[in-house]
């Protein structure tokens, strides 16, 4: 059966070559039956005239092809069957013309409207030849469009630029990659032409190369404007670009990594399958190593203590790493980490820098980092944490191997030192994770158990941003964050009630909705510390705040009155239930016919 496949697949795909030789013979016959026509030769001969024209940019066309190592294919083959069907046109006309009978010309009847409408059709094929010519023969320069796009230039555009990135010298593939972006920035259309005419092969290839940073910016930006649709990113998925991306991430200088994280960012995003093939080709390690650089962790837990090395052992790593150096030009997803031990035996601390064991085409290495703005190293945090963020969200693997690499502790570092965007994206990035955590119980015992530094240096930095900051953007995520720790908190945990009970008071509605959520969490019946959580609520006085923030939305008032039903349940005999007339709140809300749920969205 396999072989019948390949037979058949042999069948329906002829090459390039085999194509334009079809069409080669096809002329030579319209040519012949031209000179063999007895009954309106003066036309048929101008048929003949411009076919012997046609043939000619035929065999040319099909030099080029035989000597051009990668040839892009889309327009030679379109082409061609656009021509053979103009010349399929011409044999029938010129085939009437060869009987000389007066019953065979009755049956046969040619007008002069006839030819005019071959000849135009011939005259459009030679336009189409001269312009394939000129992509395909980078010597040949043809500013014109080709009549095959009359009806819609931006296909011979996007031809032209993805032949010049396929076949062009690197200045003009740079440039015609670019200007691919300009062409169909906010144009889906656009888009989905340079994707169904072969343009992603292309780039990645430009990406892949590494021939210089500047080609590589164009293709992974092309790349990402591309990207901005669930199937357009499969597209590029499904043609190898995954493994591509992420190796390129871990090779390339930093001004090229920006832009390469940024295309994880928008493939994440956009799609949850590219989101798990990320995670298989391990790209988050590459990602918390660069969000990692310049910043010292500090670890609290005797396990990831790195006990001091002896003189041999660092002689073997020396060796070990200049036999790395001088033969491994292939992306190693690893960190390298260089330590340094504090002579009291107190703390010791971990400074990450990103791996490059290996471009041999303008890879980085630690003096490369060290030279680098701090303004393109804060630009590539940003996009590295926001990286993070797509790729955790509704991602068991991705979110436990981020968690396995010091990501947590990373995030919480640059959550505690940073503001502005980098903050929030890391704020996101653990918001994601959690909630993510929340639905898989053993990403939540792993990765945020109370005695962890990791998750212990997290809730920190959620506990800070929700008490000392004033932006409901930087509050919102901690909030939600902690909501989807709810149930790894002990009983005796009682800090983090207090922040949430105290921002249902918060002037910005949306907070206080989300402070109640987080609460109802806390208190919901499959939580086990249930009953302690809700007296740790009553006694923080929970509950007056709460009853006024009913009467501020819809949205408010049904998971206030979800929150108070989980309280009236737990510790109905509460003072402050009865003194605040709770129940009857409940009641009234009963019998006004408000539907309460018990599911957190």
């Amino acid at each position: 059966m396999a072989k019948v496949a390949a037979i058949m697949g042999e069948v329906e795909e002829k090459t390039i070559q085999d194509e334009l030789t079809v069409t080669i013979q096809l002329a030579d016959r319209v040519i012949k039956s031209a000179e063999e026509a007895e009954s309106s030769k003066a036309e048929c001969s101008e048929i003949a005239r411009q076919v012997e024209r046609l043939s000619k940019m035929l065999r040319s066309a099909a030099r080029l092809a035989t000597s051009t190592q990668w040839l892009y294919e889309r327009p030679v083959r379109r082409i061609a069957a656009d021509v053979t069907k103009n010349l399929d046109r011409a044999l029938t006309l010129v085939r009437k013309c060869k009987h000389s009978g007066v019953l065979r010309q009755v049956f046969s009847i040619t007008t002069a409207a006839d030819f005019r409408k071959v000849l135009a059709l011939l005259e459009s094929s030679i336009g189409d030849l001269k312009w394939l010519v000129t992509i395909v023969d980078p010597d040949d320069i043809n500013l014109t469009l080709p009549p095959i796009a009359n009806n819609d230039p931006t296909l011979a555009w996007v031809w032209s630029y993805i032949a010049t990135i396929q076949m062009g010298q690197l200045r003009d593939r740079v440039e015609a990659a670019n200007a691919l972006v300009l062409l169909a920035h906010k144009n889906d259309r656009t888009k989905k032409i340079v994707v169904d005419e072969g343009g992603i092969m292309p780039l990645l290839k430009l990406l892949k190369e590494g021939a210089s940073a500047d080609a590589q910016i164009a293709a992974a930006n092309a790349l990402f404007h591309i990207g901005n649709e669930e199937e357009r990113v499969r597209s590029i998925a499904d043609a190898a670009g995954v493994p591509i991306i992420v190796q390129v991430l871990g090779e390339s200088v930093m001004r090229v990594q920006v832009s390469v994280a940024n295309l994880v960012a928008r493939m994440a995003e956009m799609d949850s399958a590219v989101r798990e093939a990320f995670a298989r080709e391990n790209v988050t390690r590459p990602l918390v190593s660069l969000l990692s650089v310049d910043t010292v962790l500090v670890l609290d837990d005797p396990k990831l203590k790195p006990s001091k090395p002896s003189i041999s052992s660092l002689v073997q790593f020396n060796k070990e790493l200049a036999g790395k150096s001088a033969g491994h030009n292939s992306y190693n997803p690893s960190l390298n980490s260089v330590s340094s031990f504090t002579s009291s035996g107190g703390h010791s601390s971990l400074s990450v820098h990103s791996s490059s064991e290996g471009s041999s085409r303008g890879g980085h290495n630690r003096k490369d980092r060290e030279v680098e703005t701090p303004e393109l190293k804060l630009k590539l945090k940003v996009s590295c944490a926001e990286a993070l963020w797509k790729l955790s969200k509704d991602s068991v693997l991705n979110s436990r191997k981020i968690t396995e690499t010091k990501g947590l502790i990373c995030l919480a570092k640059i959550i505690e030192k940073e503001k502005g965007e980098l903050q929030y994206n890391c704020l996101m990035a653990v918001m994601e994770i959690a909630m993510v955590a929340e639905q898989d119980a053993d990403l939540r015992r792993a990765a945020f158990k109370t005695s962890s530094p990791a998750a212990k240096a997290v809730l920190d930095q959620l506990l800070r941003v929700i008490q000392e900051e004033s932006s409901s953007t930087m509050k919102i995520p901690a909030i939600k964050s902690i909501g989807s720790l709810a149930r790894t908190f002990p009983a005796r945990e009682t800090r983090i009630i207090g922040p949430l009970v105290a921002q249902l008071s918060n002037s910005d509605n949306e907070v206080a909705i989300e402070a109640t959520i987080a609460l109802g969490k806390f208190v919901h019946p499959e939580n086990f510390n249930r009953v302690e959580h809700a007296k740790a609520i009553i006694e923080f006085d929970g509950v007056p705040p709460l009853l006024r923030l009913l009467r501020t939305s819809e949205r408010a008032n049904i998971y206030g009155l979800i929150l108070l039903s989980y309280l009236a349940l737990h510790v109905g005999n509460s003072k402050a239930l009865e003194q605040a007339q709770a129940l009857s709140v409940l009641d009234l809300a009963i019998r006004s016919g408000v539907v309460v749920c018990q599911s957190y969205t």
